[in-house]
């Protein structure tokens, strides 16, 4: 640190070495990691959960709009496409599941490593569907990719289940 070093030349460095040490500590403390943890995973659950209930009519039924917007509106930019995506009720299905319960895992922190891989693959689909929106779904794969590295952090379910199994051994 900073204030680790002796400055032998003059009066004021050491203390806005103190000082930028202070405001250091101060950054850090409201930047604590589980806090950081828990609001990445709720900016990456927000979008997928708001998009996924726009595609639900009801328990497990999907409402015409998502199966009309895999069927004929979205279309997978690959090389010499682009491609109308196979099976389209089956795609909007999934999506549909897929955007639901990944953000609620997210949220509460359970199998949030996973939940966090489910939202990349996503996102990688997504972005194949629309390219234009690569700005927001690198914003999307980032969040995902330090969840999937980091973990949930303190304030989650997967830290109390691990801690409740270190317990009973």
């Amino acid at each position: 640190m900073i204030t680790d070093q002796r400055m032998t030349t003059g009066g004021s460095l050491p203390s806005l070495g103190l000082l930028m040490d202070k405001a250091n500590q101060l950054v850090r403390t409201i930047a604590a990691p589980s806090l950081v943890q828990l609001v990445l995973r709720l900016a990456l659950a927000v979008p997928f959960w708001r998009s996924g209930m726009l595609k639900w009519g009801g328990f497990l039924k999907l409402n015409d709009t998502a199966v009309t917007l895999f069927s004929d509106e979205f279309m997978l930019h690959l090389p010499g496409g682009p491609y109308h995506f196979p099976a389209p009720a089956v795609m909007a299905f999934l999506s549909g599941c897929g955007e639901i319960m990944f953000p609620i895992l997210l949220v509460v922190g359970l199998g949030t490593r996973f939940a966090a891989l489910g939202l990349l693959f996503m996102t990688v689909i997504v972005e194949l569907t629309v390219p234009d929106g690569w700005p927001i779904h690198l914003t999307w794969a980032a969040m995902a990719l330090a969840l999937m590295a980091y973990g949930p952090g303190h304030i989650s379910l997967d830290h109390l289940v691990c801690r409740a199994r270190s317990q009973a051994r």
